[in-house]
């Protein structure tokens, strides 16, 4: 799988999980797929402060998105999008 097909798939995995987020006045960004395969979040909205946001994104976002794409080696929240 190419990385676009990659992240292609991510945002599907995203896209299921987003429901839940907007339900709690959040959602979620794709920021970036490293090429050591680490994809990078960020939590928007009410998700952005919350305190379960950790729990949220190992449990949720990254169980998620590795089970769409099990090349995944795990999912970090970045505080900004910073373009590299």
């Amino acid at each position: 799988m190419n990385k676009k097909e990659t992240i292609e798939k991510i945002h599907i995995a995203l896209e299921q999980i987003r429901p839940f987020l907007k339900d709690d006045g959040g959602d979620i960004e794709f920021i970036e797929l490293t090429d050591d395969n680490i994809v990078k979040v960020k939590f928007l909205g009410a998700c952005s402060d919350c305190s379960m946001s950790a729990m949220t994104l190992k449990g949720g976002v990254e169980e998620a998105i590795k089970k769409g794409v099990p090349d995944v080696q795990s999912v970090i929240m970045v505080e900004d999008s910073v373009e590299a």
